[in-house]
């Protein structure tokens, strides 16, 4: 009997480790489209690496501009009043907060002595020259797969700009994820050190938009949840995810996703950071239509769109199956239930912009009603706007949304967002202390 006792725990602890094993090591990021890959020099069709066709004549510090563009690397590299690529911006996580580097060609405090491999093993591998992990804040299990030639024409972009002297400053994380080690083991369950591949049974079209969805824009970094271990769970990609702002589910859902959306209507979100009935974007969305998706080709975005649009559907179910309609033009109707603060704040700080109905008589980028962001059972968007603002580049000139998180409370913002999602989509119950946690999860 004992030994029979022995052989099934042993079964169950093989049961438990198999099941924890499948949940912890999933597909990798491109594997949803089967078929087969070939290794680049192998493929037949147009080559989806690299730079635009209008570029591929320019020299490298062009392309490196564009690629770097594409790889969203300012962004993440620079403060809101720093240099540009200087580094320091702050990214809290659950364990501490991290700061970006400087990656600007100064030789004491930035990358001016990295050589070409030295800068190919931080961008695919995530080492530093000394033999350091990088924590995985830098998206190297995305930039993995960007071919050597691109990686190092970003370099030499990066080396034409004028350096700057701006020390790092030092990460805040608790034990044991202060051990930086530890990343080493990290990286080699989680960091396939592939570089791309192009599918051949999909279209030339949708391998480039393979490439810029995955390698470069690294897409799947924000909208595709993390697992036990913090590595993207690619059996969910791009259902959403949620750390300081919503990263919404870009599947082809026709509920909770983009399945409804138009290909328009994805290459306007994309390329302009507005859809007409959709929404605007805002926060890190916001900063990455700004600083990378604007910057790329029409035929880019193109590919980008075809990419996406070829995920599978996964729903989300704290995202209504249907948006709700726009509330009626009289303030004292609607569908709202939040307390009488929250009506007082929108009537004295967003109905000038945003209009009763939601509809702005301003700007088509103001509008708020129907958007996901006010769909979104949890509001977290709504929240992170009121205090952050936001700011959009518009064919009729610049809509900025002041931030107002010094100017409110975390009471008075739980009041108006709960009042907004009331009216404008699906009420939220957000409370004071959610709303201040949510403050101490963004950049600074």
């Amino acid at each position: 009997m004992r030994a029979r006792g022995i052989i099934l725990a042993i079964i169950a602890l093989l049961i438990v480790a198999t099941v924890f094993a499948w949940k912890l090591f999933g597909p990798g990021p491109m594997a949803f489209a089967g078929g087969s890959t070939v290794a680049l020099a192998d493929y037949r069709g147009a080559n989806p690496t690299g730079v635009p066709a209008d570029l591929a004549n320019a020299d490298i510090v062009k392309r490196g501009e564009y690629l770097a563009r594409a790889a969203d690397c300012m962004v993440c590299h620079t403060t809101q009043d720093g240099a540009e690529y200087a580094g320091g911006l702050a990214f809290p996580t659950p364990f501490g907060t991290l700061y970006s580097t400087n990656i600007t060609p100064d030789k004491e405090t930035g990358i001016g002595n990295y050589t070409d491999q030295d800068f190919l093993n931080a961008v695919q591998r995530g080492v530093r020259p000394d033999g350091a992990h990088l924590y995985p804040a830098m998206p190297f299990l995305s930039y993995t797969y960007m071919i050597g030639n691109d990686a190092l024409a970003i370099k030499a972009y990066l080396f034409s700009l004028p350096p700057v002297h701006a020390a790092p400053m030092e990460n805040t994380l608790s034990f044991p994820f202060s051990q930086r080690w530890l990343m080493g083991f990290w990286s080699a369950f989680f960091n396939e050190n592939r570089r791309f591949q192009p599918n051949t049974a999909q279209s030339p079209e949708w391998n480039r938009g393979a490439y810029i969805g995955e390698a470069l824009a690294h897409c799947g970094e924000c909208h595709t949840p993390r697992n036990l271990a913090f590595a993207l769970d690619n059996r969910n990609k791009f259902s959403g995810s949620v750390y300081g702002w919503y990263a919404f589910n870009i599947t082809s859902d026709k509920g909770s996703g983009i399945g409804d959306w138009s290909d328009e209507e994805l290459r306007s979100y994309l390329s302009a950071g507005h859809a007409s009935g959709r929404g605007t974007a805002a926060g890190p969305m916001g900063e990455a239509v700004d600083k990378s998706f604007s910057e790329m080709t029409p035929a880019d975005i193109r590919a980008l769109v075809t990419y996406v649009r070829s995920v599978p559907p996964i729903a989300s179910a704290d995202l209504p199956a249907r948006l709700a309609p726009p509330a009626p033009a009289s303030p004292k109707e609607g569908n709202a239930t939040a307390e009488a603060v929250g009506k007082r704040i929108f009537e004295g700080a967003c109905v000038s912009c945003h209009d009763w109905t939601g509809v702005s008589q301003i700007s088509p980028f103001a509008t708020i009603a129907g958007t996901r962001g006010v769909n979104d059972r949890t509001a977290t968007n709504v929240v992170q706007i009121v205090i952050s603002g936001t700011t959009r580049h518009t064919p009729d000139g610049v809509i900025s949304m002041p931030a107002f998180g010094d100017a409110y409370s975390d009471t008075e913002i739980a009041a108006v967002t709960n009042y907004v999602t009331a009216r404008f989509g699906v009420q939220s119950d957000i409370t004071a202390k959610e709303v201040a946690e949510l403050r101490s999860q963004t950049s600074q």
